[in-house]
C-alpha cells in the first residue's frame, strides 16, 4: 500500500514539473475551446481585477490591471489606454519599464472591449472617459499621466478635456482621429460592418495587421493578437461581441476629437510611426479621396504647431505599434518625457 502511494506521489511530481507555466503557454495551446467574449482563457501578464458599473440598466464590469512600482515609488501614476483592436495585455513591456521607473500603472480594458463587459447599447467616448474617472476614484488616484495608443489616443484627448485637472501629461502613441473621418467617409451601416467582420479569418486578420498597420513585427510576435481576435468566433456569445465591436467603429467615426486636440492645456508628446497611415473607414471612402487620408505624421505635426506645449517624435521605418516595434526607444522616450518638468 505504501509503495503504491509513493508511486502515485512520484507520478504527480512528474506531471507538476512538466506542466507548462502560464507565461510559457502560447494562446490556445492548451485547449481547443474558444475564448469567451471577455477573453476568458486569454492570458494577461498581471492580475486582472474588475470594477462594477451599472449603465442603461445593464450590470457591467470593467477589467483593469493595477501594477505597483518596483523598488522606490515616485508617487506618480500612469494610465495606459489601449487601441480598438488590442487587449491591454499588449502594454506588458511598457508596464515593466514604467514600474521599474517607480510609477504605479493602471491599464484598463474599456467597457465593450477585451476582458470587460460587452453592452448592447451604443458606445461613447464621454462615457468611457467617465468610467475611467470613476475607476481612478475607486483606486484613490487623483492625477495621472496618460499614454494612449490608436483609439486610446482619442479617448486620452476626451479624458484630458473632460478632466483637465486630473491629467498632467499626455503621450499619444500612433493615435487615430487626427482627422475628421466624416469629411471623407459616409456613414457605414452596422449590418455591412458585421458582415465584413464575420468573414475575418486568422489569415486575413494577420494580413490586415502586417500590411494595413505597416508592421515590422514577425508573425509570431502578433500571433497572440490574432488569437485574441479570432479565437472568440466560436463562442456562443460571439454575436454580442460583434455588436459591441461594430458600435466601437461607429463611435470613432461619429465622435471626432481632432477639433479638441489644439485646445489641450497639458504637455503632449506625439509618438508616430513613419509608415503609419491607418485611417478608419478608408475602404468606404470615395476612391478619389482615399489617398488624402491617413497622413498621420503630417497631421500630428500640423496639430502640434497649434498647441500650447506639444511636440512630435517620428519613429523611422515602423508602423502603427511603436511600443511593440521599437520597445527600447519607446520606453526610453516615454520615461524621459514623463520625468521632464
Amino acid at each position: 500500500m505504501e509503495s503504491m502511494k509513493r508511486a502515485i506521489f512520484l507520478a504527480l511530481l512528474v506531471v507538476a514539473s512538466t506542466a507548462p507555466r502560464a507565461e510559457d503557454a502560447s494562446p490556445q495551446s492548451a485547449t481547443t475551446e474558444p475564448y469567451g467574449i471577455a477573453l476568458e482563457g486569454f492570458p494577461y501578464p498581471y492580475p486582472v481585477s474588475f470594477f462594477p458599473l451599472v449603465q442603461e440598466g445593464e450590470t457591467l464590469r470593467m477589467a483593469y490591471m493595477d501594477v505597483p512600482p518596483k523598488g522606490e515609488a515616485n508617487g506618480r501614476s500612469v494610465l495606459l489606454l489601449h487601441g480598438r483592436n488590442f487587449p491591454a495585455s499588449y502594454w506588458q513591456g511598457a508596464i515593466e519599464a514604467l514600474t521599474a521607473g517607480g510609477y504605479r500603472v493602471i491599464a484598463p480594458d474599456q467597457i465593450g472591449f477585451n476582458k470587460s463587459s460587452k453592452p448592447a447599447f451604443d458606445l461613447h467616448f464621454d462615457q468611457l472617459a467617465a468610467n475611467t474617472a470613476a475607476l481612478l476614484d475607486a483606486l484613490n488616484i487623483d492625477q495621472v499621466s496618460i499614454v494612449g495608443h490608436s483609439m486610446g489616443g482619442m479617448l486620452s484627448v476626451r479624458f484630458a478635456r473632460a478632466y483637465p485637472e486630473r491629467v498632467d501629461k499626455l503621450v499619444l502613441v500612433a493615435p487615430i482621429g487626427l482627422e475628421d473621418y466624416r469629411l471623407y467617409v459616409p456613414a457605414f451601416p452596422a449590418d455591412k460592418l458585421m458582415e465584413i467582420e464575420q468573414n475575418v479569418t486568422a489569415d486575413s486578420y494577420r494580413n490586415q495587421l502586417m500590411k494595413g498597420y505597416s508592421l515590422t513585427l514577425s508573425e509570431d510576435a502578433i500571433a497572440p493578437y490574432v488569437a485574441a481576435r479570432t479565437g472568440i468566433k466560436d463562442s456562443a456569445e460571439y454575436p454580442r461581441w460583434l455588436r459591441a465591436f461594430v458600435n466601437s467603429a461607429q463611435m470613432v467615426w461619429r465622435e471626432p476629437v481632432v477639433h479638441e486636440i489644439p485646445r489641450l492645456p497639458q504637455k503632449v508628446l506625439f509618438l508616430m510611426g513613419e509608415n503609419d497611415h491607418l485611417a478608419l473607414g478608408r475602404d468606404f471612402a470615395p476612391e478619389p479621396v482615399r489617398g488624402e487620408m491617413g497622413k498621420n505624421v503630417e497631421l500630428a505635426q500640423g496639430l502640434a504647431a497649434k498647441m500650447r506645449d506639444a511636440r512630435v517624435e517620428v519613429f523611422e521605418g515602423i508602423g502603427h505599434l511603436p511600443h511593440l516595434e521599437a520597445p527600447e526607444r519607446f520606453n526610453e522616450t516615454v520615461l524621459r518625457f514623463l520625468a521632464k518638468s
